[in-house]
């Protein structure tokens, strides 16, 4: 009786351990920020709060970030001062399980302002079809696709309003114990302008909370003004903090 009780104990004890580790909502916060100074003078801060939420039947992405950029200079003994960048992005998405919980169906939303873009705003809501194709310890990747609708506003006061498709994938895998890469792509496709971003990235932890990270971040639209660029860049490196 003794040889078996060993064993049941054991996996008992590894289930508790595992249900402790399944956590039902995660959220990180990522900071960055620089200062120059000398002949010109630089703030640039980057903010970004991410939050990951997982019950029987939902499985709930959020995301808020901005980026804030100043410049100083010296002109004939004057200094003068002028935001250079500044933008402000919000987007959550709900995926509620079918019978398979690979299998989902999902619900967008996001909303951007960006001062310096060809747009003074972007806002789309999607839904459709989710999956899951595959997760295990060392890496995971799932997709969303679905019809939508975009509501923008060019810095010219022109209103583009109009139904999309949307497509995104995340990818994500586990380098080592401390470190991992990260790759999220998305693209809106609409008759009047082409929505697209992505983000590569990568963590690695300084201890069990505080990680640094490393991203290259492209965001391009089709359809912009004669002198504006379709595509704007951003790398940085940030600490992020594992609040849950």
């Amino acid at each position: 009786m003794k040889h078996y009780l060993v064993p049941a104990m054991l996996a008992m004890s590894a289930t508790a351990i595992a249900q402790e580790e399944t956590k039902p909502f995660t959220m990180d916060g990522e900071l960055g920020i620089i200062f120059t100074t000398g002949n010109s003078e630089t703030t640039s801060v980057k903010a970004r709060v991410t939050a990951a939420q997982e019950l029987n039947q939902w499985s709930n992405d959020y995301l808020i970030e901005g980026t804030y950029k100043k410049d100083t200079t010296e002109v004939d003994m004057i200094e003068q001062s002028r935001t250079t960048a500044q933008r402000f992005f919000a987007s959550a998405q709900g995926n509620y399980k079918l019978e398979n919980p690979d299998h989902r169906l999902f619900g967008f939303a996001s909303y951007e302002d960006n001062r310096f873009s060809n747009f003074k705003y972007q806002a789309t809501l999607a839904a459709g079809w989710s999956q899951r194709l595959w997760k295990d310890d060392v890496s995971s990747f799932e997709y969303s696709v679905g019809p939508g609708y975009a509501f923008s506003k060019t810095q010219d006061d022109e209103s583009r309003n109009g139904a999309i498709v949307r497509g995104s994938l995340g990818y994500k895998w586990n380098i080592s114990e401390t470190s991992k890469f990260t790759q999220v792509l998305s693209t809106e496709i609409g008759s009047d302008n082409t929505k697209s971003r992505s983000e590569s990235a990568l963590t690695a932890n300084i201890n069990g909370s505080l990680a640094m990270k490393l991203s290259v971040t492209l965001d391009h639209n089709t359809d912009v003004a004669p002198g504006v660029d379709k595509l704007d860049t951003e790398t940085s490196v940030t600490l992020v903090y594992s609040f849950f």
